[in-house]
């Protein structure tokens, strides 16, 4: 299953027709207050972020997924635009697993899904 905190109306669709096409499990949390707590009780095997999503603070959920043993073994994946460097230097520092550019992560949508429901949930910190 993944876990979207994606609030980007275009993206949102994007995302969850490909799921569906591909029979991917999926489900999308857009109040701040609950991605968090929504990660813990889904326990996911993807969470994907919209880097650019002020309302969801992406980068402070990141950082707390990593500094708790019981979710940092999740993968983690943000879209962002290529040119703002700032912004990925941020969630690399936030320990992001990956970033990419919003095109890259239009292009690579179906290989992300698929490799999503191929992978078991996270339930062991990762070393």
């Amino acid at each position: 299953m993944v876990l979207c905190a994606v609030d980007d109306l275009i993206f949102s669709i994007k995302i969850s027709t490909a799921a569906k096409s591909l029979g991917t499990p999926i489900f999308f949390e857009r109040n701040p207050e609950m991605v968090l707590p929504r990660i813990r009780e889904k326990q996911p095997s993807l969470v994907i972020f919209d880097l650019n999503s002020a309302k969801l603070r992406p980068l402070d959920v990141i950082a707390a997924m990593k500094a708790d043993a019981a979710l940092r073994g999740i993968r983690t994946l943000g879209y962002v635009s290529h040119v703002q460097t700032d912004v990925i230097s941020a969630a690399r520092a936030a320990g992001i697993d990956e970033v990419l550019a919003r095109s890259a992560f239009s292009d690579r949508l179906g290989e992300i899904l698929t490799s999503a429901s191929a992978r078991p949930a996270s339930r062991e910190p990762a070393e």
